[in-house]
């Protein structure tokens, strides 16, 4: 039985816009919605806004793993990983990100994780 336990996207967001890149309020809505979009659980959140110019960078933690995002406002540049255990919907992340951060342009690489994991297990033998 070939078992692999989530999926890991992560998203380069260009040309977004300046102004939703330094506002952590709207940034945590966003990864929330991409969250309940995704039908993921949160289990807490951290955020932290950087001075002056700087961005913002968060962390939703789930209770199927984790969405973070970065988020460089002078280069209009936002980076999310987002891990999804189970039959989550990762895609939805990606939809809700593009929109809400109102990117020009986005790379999106998704990889399985722990592919096959469950083919090392050997059932024991009694002797």
């Amino acid at each position: 039985m070939t078992h692999a336990p989530g999926n890991h996207g992560l998203l380069d967001l260009y040309g977004c816009n300046e102004t939703i890149l330094k506002d952590e309020g709207r940034l945590k809505t966003a990864l929330v919605a991409a969250a309940q979009a995704a039908e993921a659980t949160i289990l807490t959140e951290h955020f932290h806004t950087f001075g002056g110019a700087g961005g913002v960078t968060g962390v939703l933690l789930l209770a199927e793993s984790h969405i973070s995002i970065h988020t460089w406002p002078e280069h209009r540049f936002a980076a999310i990983d987002a891990f999804i255990c189970g039959g989550m919907k990762l895609e939805k992340v990606k939809e809700i990100l593009c929109r809400e951060l109102a990117a020009e342009r986005a790379v999106w690489t998704a990889v399985q994780r722990g592919e096959g994991i469950l083919d090392d297990i050997q059932p024991s033998v009694e002797q």
